[in-house]
């Protein structure tokens, strides 16, 4: 069975509904799902998944959540040969040129872990409308392919 762990951070509640709908899609497709708030979860959980998903919130002009700032950091660190991951996250586009960039800044990281990019990342403004819960449903199928071909 494909196992997925699912990590957010949220301060309005939109990466945690995001959080939701990408690990309410994961079990949909016979995937065993853990799913948990960003402060609370070390990154070496990804090691005993095969599917690794961060949904963060870009504060500011591009700060990542404080609360997760040794999540990210010690996210560098971890070895994710093998595994499949994926970013999803919520912003705001008041803020121009600083809109979702910390989405970036974890696709950037999982990089450095060997992780396989497992889909695209995506960005949605807000709060997730019908729309963007389709391209979270393709972007959770993928991942799914993805951890499939890894087996």
């Amino acid at each position: 069975m494909i196992t997925a762990h699912v990590v957010f951070a949220t301060i309005t509640g939109n990466n945690e509904d995001i959080a939701d709908i990408v690990t309410e899609h994961l079990e949909d497709g016979g995937v065993k799902v853990e799913e948990t708030e960003i402060s609370q979860t070390d990154p070496s959980a990804f090691e005993d998944v095969d599917i690794c998903v961060v949904c963060p919130y870009t504060y500011d002009e591009g700060a990542l959540p404080e609360e997760g700032l040794d999540f990210y950091e010690d996210l560098a660190d971890e070895d994710l040969a093998g595994k499949v991951y994926g970013v999803a996250g919520s912003g705001d586009t008041f803020y121009e040129e600083y809109y979702n960039v910390s989405v970036d800044k974890f696709e950037e990281t999982f990089e450095k872990t060997g992780a396989t990019k497992g889909a695209d990342s995506v960005k949605i403004n807000l709060e997730p409308d019908e729309d963007d819960i389709k391209k979270l449903d393709a972007f959770t199928d993928k991942l799914i392919e993805a951890a499939k071909k890894n087996q």
